[in-house]
């Protein structure tokens, strides 16, 4: 998994299976440590399944990120994994975007001060 960790977004290019598992519990350890955690962009471009387990993972992340004011969206995610979030029902508890660019976009206009 690369990260580019930045104030405001972090972007997380995350693998398959079996990395899959230990990446995302690498993300819920640094953002427990770290105070004033960025947003974060999950791209699951590389991902061809989730387990109920990487599920369970995703819903902490984004119950760690609400705490703190932050979003998360997950981005590029290939139909075999939305058909999964689909049928559970957990489309609707997370944003997604087409590709990185859109995911990044997305946080700025919504992070930026309405004028």
């Amino acid at each position: 998994m690369s990260i580019d960790w930045s104030a405001d977004i972090a972007i997380a290019n995350l693998a398959d299976e079996p990395a899959l598992s230990d990446e995302l519990g690498s993300l819920i350890e640094r953002i427990e440590k770290e105070s004033g955690t960025p947003h974060l962009v999950l791209d699951f471009h590389e991902v061809s399944y989730v387990n109920s387990s990487n599920i369970a993972q995703l819903l902490r992340v984004r119950k760690m990120l609400e705490a703190q004011g932050r979003r998360l969206v997950l981005c590029s995610v290939t139909d075999e994994v939305m058909s999964v979030l689909v049928v559970s029902g957990l489309n609707k508890l997370f944003d997604f975007a087409p590709d990185t660019l859109t995911a990044i976009a997305s946080v700025q206009i919504e992070d930026s001060p309405a004028p």
